[in-house]
């Protein structure tokens, strides 16, 4: 399993993807990269493609091109022309952490998804501005991500803030989503788009956490109408990483008893 590039208009975004099927597209957030899902992706049933893109959030290896629209309507955008990019089809698009792609909805630009799975990520008027500084001490940097997982290893700590302290191209990009003029009430416009959502989502919460208010599980459930609830309880904004058991759980059985229904785009 090798890591690919795909050229975007936004620059060049990496990818890995293993196995044959339909397609399942796992995201992560802010200052994370693709090994988000190494715990959880050994675990999940055979018959499907697994992609897991590296956006632009801070842990990405090559800076997107100069100029490139890299605030949260831009990231959005990024999200849809990496699965028109792939040519994917009736994808099963998994949100974690970064709820951004969450909006593909509101912008008309979901055409090519048919399921969604959502863990713990911002969403509503849950949305703070992207940009963090970063200090370059192991363990302040490990205080910083520490809020998201009970259990994150130094290593992954390592791998997800090193290019953004080490690459000025990354830095500039995570200082561009930083940029975001964030208004609340239009968030909640976005989020509540996910009404005119017609494919199955399971809404996969961890009601324990103490970064994205847990009653936001139960009301983006409600949003969509072929939506059911699940928790992960004890674990924190990560359960892939608390819990990977428990999440390969829940969505190996989303995965196999639910179809997903083609979208007209």
């Amino acid at each position: 399993m090798g890591v690919e590039d795909v050229e975007l208009p936004a620059g060049v975004v990496h990818y890995v993807a293993v196995g044959q099927g339909p397609p399942v597209v796992l995201l992560h957030g802010l200052l994370m990269d693709y090994a988000l899902w190494d715990r959880v992706l050994p675990r999940l049933p055979q018959g499907f493609r697994y992609i897991r893109p590296t956006l632009p959030l801070g842990a990405h290896r090559r800076a997107m091109d100069p100029g490139a629209d890299l605030t949260l309507p831009g990231q959005v955008r990024i999200v849809a022309d990496f699965l028109e990019a792939l040519g994917l089809e009736d994808a099963t698009l998994v949100h974690a952490a970064w709820g951004g792609a969450l909006f593909l909805t509101a912008r008309g630009l979901d055409g090519r998804v048919a399921r969604q799975v959502v863990l713990p990520c911002q969403a509503f008027d849950n949305f703070p501005p992207g940009g963090v500084r970063l200090p370059r001490v192991g363990w302040s940097r490990r205080l910083l991500l520490g809020r998201v997982a009970r259990r994150l290893p130094d290593e992954l700590v390592r791998r997800w803030t090193e290019p953004v302290l080490r690459d000025p191209g990354v830095h500039r990009d995570l200082l561009a989503y930083r940029h975001t003029r964030f208004d609340a009430a239009g968030l909640v416009r976005d989020t509540e788009a996910l009404s005119r959502f017609r494919g199955d989502a399971l809404v996969l919460w961890s009601p324990d956490n103490r970064v994205v208010p847990p009653a936001h599980g139960h009301r983006l459930a409600a949003l969509m109408p072929g939506a059911r609830y699940a928790e992960v309880p004890g674990a924190s904004v990560l359960p892939m990483l608390d819990e990977p058991e428990a999440v390969a759980r829940e969505l190996s059985r989303f995965l196999t008893s639910t179809r997903p229904v083609p979208r007209r785009r």
